[in-house]
């Protein structure tokens, strides 16, 4: 998919304002707390339930897309190193979810583009990255992962900053390896 950085069309809309002014991530969980469950639409339009992955761990990760076709500089490379790790999480016997804030419309167009191996569910009202303690900051919520164990239990979590923006796959792997 080619990027390009002068088409705007598309990213003043209410997600974007609603998610204008910057809220911190917040760490709202203690490690080994069992996760809230929610359920989302896939862009894949199948219903996924988080309490649904229970039995084997799972890899929440919340990213930052801002329409079809502007990615946040920060998580476009950390999504494509997830689809390139994508096969390594599954050896492990883990799920993937990723959880983005864009439309179902806008949302599909990303899953088709990237060819998204894990499923994209899309969460345009913000509510799962609120009650995750994403944070917010100029027109969409920030990212943050999180690995859950097969009993819904919080293992690894890593929120937002400006010195590490993602946890990258290697340390996702290295968390679930060592559940």
């Amino acid at each position: 998919m080619q990027l390009t950085s002068h088409n705007f069309s598309g990213l003043i809309n209410r997600r974007f304002l609603k998610n204008f002014t910057p809220i911190p991530a917040l760490c709202r969980f203690p490690l080994g707390e069992k996760l809230p469950d929610f359920t989302l639409l896939g862009a894949d339009d199948n219903t996924y339930q988080l309490s649904n992955y229970r039995g084997k761990p799972v890899v929440l990760a919340f990213t930052r897309i801002f329409t079809e076709k502007q990615y946040c500089p920060f998580c476009y490379p950390h999504i494509l190193a997830l689809i390139e790790a994508h096969p390594q999480f599954v050896g492990l016997g883990a799920t993937l979810l990723m959880v983005t804030s864009t439309s179902m419309s806008q949302s599909k167009v990303v899953q088709q583009d990237l060819a998204l191996p894990m499923p994209l569910l899309v969460d345009p009202a913000c509510q799962s990255f609120r009650r995750y303690g994403a944070g917010q900051a100029l027109g969409a919520p920030l990212p943050a992962q999180f690995v859950i164990d097969a009993e819904g239990r919080l293992r690894f979590q890593h929120l937002f900053s400006f010195a590490h923006h993602n946890a990258t796959p290697a340390r996702l792997l290295w968390a679930v390896r060592n559940l």
